[in-house]
């Protein structure tokens, strides 16, 4: 799957399904880079770039919505029904593709 193509077939990339996992309550665009380094121990980081363009893609997507638009034009998203629904979805693909692996590396005495 190419990473630019996964929202359009209902995939998200780590990056995006960090954002939108943190927009599952109203948020700063900001608050997600030190929210996403915390929730995963510092094994996980997303840049500015990377933020901005992927709150785009959601954004173009109707997985958020800008909720807020405070002093300096500081924006504040929440994630959609619409995103709530494929972050589940999500979750469900992730977690069938981990039993996958546990699947394949326990038959293998690997596990």
């Amino acid at each position: 799957m190419a990473r630019n193509r996964s929202l359009e077939i209902g995939e998200l990339t780590d990056t995006a399904y960090y954002i939108l996992l943190c927009f599952v309550e109203e948020n700063h665009g900001y608050v997600v880079m030190q929210t996403v380094e915390e929730m995963t121990n510092g094994q996980f980081s997303i840049g500015p770039a990377s933020l901005y363009s992927t709150i785009q893609k959601l954004l173009s997507a109707d997985l958020i919505e800008i909720t807020e638009l405070g002093e300096k034009n500081k924006k504040t998203y929440q994630a959609t029904g619409k995103g709530i629904e494929l972050l589940k979805q999500e979750v469900e693909r992730r977690r069938e593709m981990v039993q996958h692996a546990e699947d394949i590396l326990k038959s293998a005495g690997e596990w």
